[in-house]
């Protein structure tokens, strides 16, 4: 049996973090942590050692292209996956998160199906 990883899912859509996790909890592996904001994904991130990080661009606050800045600058959590979803569709938007750091992108709406793959791939599990 694969061992348990441990998710930070960012996102200010009450609606799209639980598509998310439901998604997720098919594959049977996963811990699930919740932040509504990029501020307080920021609170839980020295709480817990994280395997990977699912976060939106858009939020109020800090938006999901500083979070991943912060991530990828940061000697404690620069080697944790980040993949990054938003309804930005735009090619730049998605340059700019992976010049950025960002290990993948999802452009909603996706299927559970290709958020599984990518997960699965970032994770290095089967």
């Amino acid at each position: 049996m694969e061992e348990e990883k441990t998710i930070l899912i960012v996102d200010d859509s009450n609606a799209m973090r639980a598509f998310i996790i439901s998604g997720l909890e098919e594959l049977g592996i996963f811990n699930f942590t919740e932040a509504k904001t990029g501020f307080e994904a920021l609170k839980e991130l020295p709480r817990k050692k994280y395997d990977l990080i699912i976060s939106d661009i858009n939020m109020p606050d800090i938006n999901g292209l500083e979070l991943l800045n912060f991530i990828k600058t940061s000697e404690n959590y620069k080697n944790i996956p980040v993949l990054m979803i938003s309804t930005e569709t735009k090619e730049e938007d998605l340059n700019r998160a992976l010049t950025m750091g960002a290990n993948d992108y999802l452009t909603k709406p996706f299927d559970l199906k290709n958020l599984q793959r990518k997960v699965k791939k970032l994770l290095g599990l089967k």
